[in-house]
């Protein structure tokens, strides 16, 4: 039988079952008696086991029902679940989840997950707290931290891809020590100063902390981004005394890809070791021989169970549809919605009675199949929102923190194409929010605090806006120090910094290589990542706003747009030409007089409730043929918002509000400066679509 057919199917559903997995762990995790949970985890397990051996992927297999093992063990209360246990669980799940992965790309699911079988299996059999455990164990991860190579992830790996996109040198550094030095950890410091001076490093190994407190041998290496070439750095850093080797190696887009590939194998035997090692020390647990089926109580128990009803016989009121579909039916409604424009524009020259009626009705159905179309393509933010609680919890974990994260709204709904590129920017604010934001154990006791930081992420609708919230009770921002760190780095001097607002101050945050840590981790303070969250929000039409109080913690509030697709816009004239302005950007309208603008250090200005703002010739700007606002006594301007910045754009006249259809201007057409797309009017025209941001710098 051909099983390419259901291919598609066993992806989705195993990413599925994948996720459930990953959420009901980090339920059991925070209450591990609870054998309900157990009871869902294995049914999950034991439904992808059996997808996999169906479809002759025996790796996913094998390594669900070593899973199955354990957790059959622990729902008869044969096994309890302890820290070790959890941690080979995840580590299974990682696995799993980068089978499917390679079953998506085309691959055949297969990996050498040998340790980790071994692993579960030990577990099975009791025999993991075994005594001698530690010293038998402890040779391999020893000498595996000298070659471990780094293993970089998703965040770190995006970070450096996209510096090589943006023109960056990225390249990959070993340093050996002088054995006979005395003080490596200076030396390790020293070299990290002289490479922060020129670049910023991105991923270090053995980790910046156990450099600092000499818990390395006489080598480390990392990840680097620099203007500077290869050469140029290793003779910097040979410069230094005491430093016996350098090798700096440029690297590509294809040899950062296959370098990530071959470290991920590596890192993860190593960690394999590892956890052999702290495996050996925890408590002693009751052993089994084997794994045994379920007694008859154990199952009419699970039968009784809450977490059993939840797979009743209820029929499924869903069903899958391939997203192309969905874009094909938004793209025919796109020309539906054109075509409908031009009817009424014919209905109101005509003056037909029995047509305008028939234009109404029409109009009537066709914004009712709007509104199903755009429920269709919106999406809930949980499907972003759900990796998040597992990354937290291996975040903290690496940072030796205690962190919740508390998530609500996450139903709210937004449209495919702005979740596809949100979750990024997330990943980003929530990974700063833990390393910056949340003090350490020992900080939030002396401050008077629980030792438990929280961090929120919300989401709600307002207008047609989704607001994303990152709110965390940590040690919040003091403006003076984002200033001195700025003035510091060269990006503000003395007096522009004197000059700031607090709300300013928090703008700097976001300018590029920009970190107020004063201790560099693997996890931030490199001075990369908020200026990529800005620029990826920016693009996708929201902005970002940072609110601070010192001592009780930060909110970082993202605004976006309900979909990218249909939005509502001022159409404008200039000349014989047509433009559309998106309503989202548009503060307000009005009429002024000449003898309004001034012209300061070359710039015309307009005064705006108060202050004075830029005035922005469109005319000029796309070279209109057929008109010139300077010859008019009255001129009509749209002033236009970017997040705290605003800029009046000088119009010919309004013609009306209107929803339009986005298109691209295609690969043929050069990139426009002021300019994001086109749409199609009633009439057949083509309007382009003013970027508002572009004018605002």
């Amino acid at each position: 039988m051909d099983m390419n057919q259901y291919l598609s199917m066993f992806i989705d559903e195993s990413n599925d079952h994948l996720q459930s997995l990953n959420e009901n762990m980090m339920g059991l995790e925070a209450n591990p008696e609870d054998l309900s949970i157990v009871q869902v985890i294995f049914r999950s397990a034991h439904t992808l086991k059996g997808m996999a051996a169906t479809m002759g992927f025996e790796d996913l297999a094998s390594l669900t029902h070593q899973m199955e093992n354990v957790l059959d063990l622990v729902r008869n209360n044969k096994l309890r679940m302890q820290d070790f246990i959890f941690d080979t669980l995840f580590k299974s799940l990682d696995a799993l989840e980068s089978m499917v992965q390679d079953i998506t790309g085309g691959g055949e699911g297969k990996a050498d997950v040998s340790a980790i079988v071994a692993d579960l299996q030990a577990i099975v059999r009791g025999e993991v707290p075994a005594a001698g455990g530690a010293s038998t164990g402890s040779a391999p991860a020893a000498s595996g931290q000298a070659e471990t190579p780094i293993h970089l992830d998703e965040f770190q790996f995006s970070v450096l891809e996209q510096s090589i996109q943006e023109g960056h040198k990225v390249m990959f550094v070993e340093v050996a020590i002088r054995e006979d030095c005395q003080l490596k950890a200076v030396r390790s410091y020293m070299v990290f100063d002289l490479l922060e001076r020129s670049g910023e490093v991105v991923k270090s190994f053995p980790s910046v902390q156990d450099i600092e407190q000499e818990k390395f041998d006489h080598s480390f290496s990392l990840y680097y981004i620099t203007q500077k070439d290869a050469s140029e750095i290793q003779a910097m850093i040979l410069n230094l005394s005491e430093i016996d080797k350098v090798t700096a190696i440029a690297l590509d887009q294809e040899s950062l890809h296959q370098l990530g590939q071959d470290t991920a194998a590596a890192t993860a035997e190593v960690a394999t070791a590892a956890s052999e090692v702290a495996v050996a020390v925890e408590t002693p647990v009751a052993p089994a021989a084997t794994s045994t089926p379920a007694p008859r109580a154990a199952a009419k128990e699970e039968a009784k169970s809450p977490a059993a009803g939840r797979t009743g016989g209820t029929p499924s009121r869903t069903i899958r549809v391939d997203i192309e579909r969905l874009d094909v039916l938004m793209n025919l409604f796109s020309e539906l919605l054109i075509d409908r424009v031009r009817l009424e524009q014919l209905a109101s020259e005509m003056q037909s009675g029995d047509l305008t009626e028939t234009v109404e009705h029409m109009s009537r159905v066709s914004a009712d199949l709007q509104n199903i179309v755009m429920k269709l393509r919106m999406v809930p933010v949980d499907t972003v929102f759900n990796r998040f609680p597992r990354m937290i919890r291996d975040l903290a974990k690496s940072l030796d923190k205690k962190v919740d994260l508390v998530i609500t709204g996450a139903e709210t709904e937004m449209d495919r194409t702005v979740i596809d590129e949100i979750g990024d920017p997330l990943v980003h604010l929530l990974r700063n929010a833990v390393d910056h934001g949340i003090e350490s154990v020992a900080d939030r006791i002396a401050a008077g605090k629980p030792e438990t930081g929280t961090v929120n992420l919300r989401a709600f609708h307002s207008g047609n806006h989704v607001f994303i919230e990152i709110e965390e009770d940590g040690r919040g921002i003091v403006p003076e120090n984002v200033l001195k760190s700025a003035v510091k780095k060269g990006i503000l001097t003395q007096e522009e910094a004197a000059s700031k607002t607090d709300e300013e101050a928090y703008q700097m945050l976001f300018a590029p290589g920009f970190s107020t840590a004063e201790v560099i981790s693997d996890v931030s303070g490199r001075g990369v990542g908020l200026d990529v969250v800005k620029a990826k929000i920016t693009a996708l039409g929201g902005n970002v706003t940072i609110y601070s109080t010192p001592g009780k913690g930060t909110n970082f509030s993202v605004q976006l747009p309900l979909t990218l697709s249909i939005i509502a816009a001022m159409m404008i004239k200039l000349g014989s030409e047509k433009y559309a302005i998106p309503l989202s950007s548009i503060v307000e309208t009005g009429i002024i007089k000449q003898t309004q603008i001034r012209t300061i250090h070359g710039n015309k200005m307009l005064e705006f409730r108060g202050s004075h703002i830029p005035l922005v010739s469109l005319s000029r700007i796309f070279s209109i043929p057929d008109y010139d606002e300077s010859t008019e006594e009255e001129t009509e301007i749209v002033v236009v918002r970017k997040g705290e910045r605003l800029v009046a754009l000088a119009v010919q006249d309004f013609i009306g509000q209107n929803e339009i259809v986005i298109k691209n201007l295609g690969k043929y057409l050069p990139e426009i400066q002021g300019i994001s797309g086109a749409t199609i009017l009633g009439d057949g025209q083509v309007a382009l679509i003013i970027d508002p941001n572009a004018f605002i710098k």
